[in-house]
């Protein structure tokens, strides 16, 4: 097994090389201490395993997990019981409670193995369900993480103008520039605070917080005007909704 230590621990990344060392079918490829070296890693390395700790700055594990997607099976590992139940919900191959055991970490290359050595099918539609509930989150995000190219892109959700749906993308616009995230319109919207973001329009998304005014457009039909200049039409139920959310 090809494995990647994620934790931005050294202490923890070296307590974990040690045990792996134990088990002759491990080869560790490589070792990063946040999670944009990891997003880099997992996509140039393809490695088969990947051990993530969960609570990291700039991105934590989850977030790993939806920009990196589903080339590789995750153990998560944390500190924090419930960050454990949520790595449980995730579907990840297993997760380990710090402070483990070497038994205990036994058992989840055991878990690996059997996995590995399942049919394709089976381990792609694994992962493919541990990327989308890694998306998913208990309470509104704070920002947006997009992939862009070799980089990785940061948006908090406070700046972005308005979101409009283009086939399986969604297109991110934010202080004047745009940027494509492979994702459904209604999963990004269920993430997003809808005190703050109201869906006007099948195709459209907006900060409400951007509007400078609502104009009509023709017989029955409104658009919203953003301070930015950009013109968002709004559909009948969305302008219901625009109502509704004035009152």
């Amino acid at each position: 097994m090809r494995v990647i230590i994620v934790d931005d621990e050294p202490l923890a990344r070296a307590v974990l090389r040690e045990h792996l060392g134990l088990h002759p079918d491990v080869e560790i490829v490589g070792e990063c201490a946040n999670g944009f070296e990891a997003v880099k890693a997992i996509a140039e390395l393809a490695p088969d395993l990947v051990f993530l700790d969960i609570q990291m700055p700039k991105l934590d594990g989850f977030e790993v997990v939806e920009l990196a997607g589903a080339k590789a099976h995750y153990v998560f590992v944390t500190a924090y019981d419930q960050f454990a139940l949520r790595a449980f919900d995730v579907h990840a191959l297993d997760y380990l409670l710090k402070p483990f055991t070497r038994e205990r970490l036994a058992q989840a290359l055991a878990h690996a193995r059997e996995r590995l050595a399942a049919p394709a099918t089976e381990g792609e539609a694994a992962m493919r369900a541990l990327v989308s509930d890694a998306r998913a989150r208990h309470q509104p995000i704070e920002r947006v993480l997009i992939r862009d190219g070799a980089r990785v892109q940061v948006i908090p959700v406070a700046r972005i103008d308005y979101i409009e749906a283009q086939d399986d993308y969604v297109a991110i616009c934010s202080e004047g520039r745009q940027w494509l995230k492979n994702q459904r319109m209604a999963e990004l919207e269920s993430q997003l605070d809808p005190q703050a973001f109201l869906r006007v329009h099948r195709s459209y998304i907006v900060n409400l917080g951007t509007i400078a005014r609502i104009e009509p457009t023709g017989k029955d039909g409104h658009c919203a005007v953003l301070k930015s200049g950009a013109r968002i039409p709004i559909s009948r139920s969305g302008y219901q909704k625009v109502r509704d959310l004035m009152r």
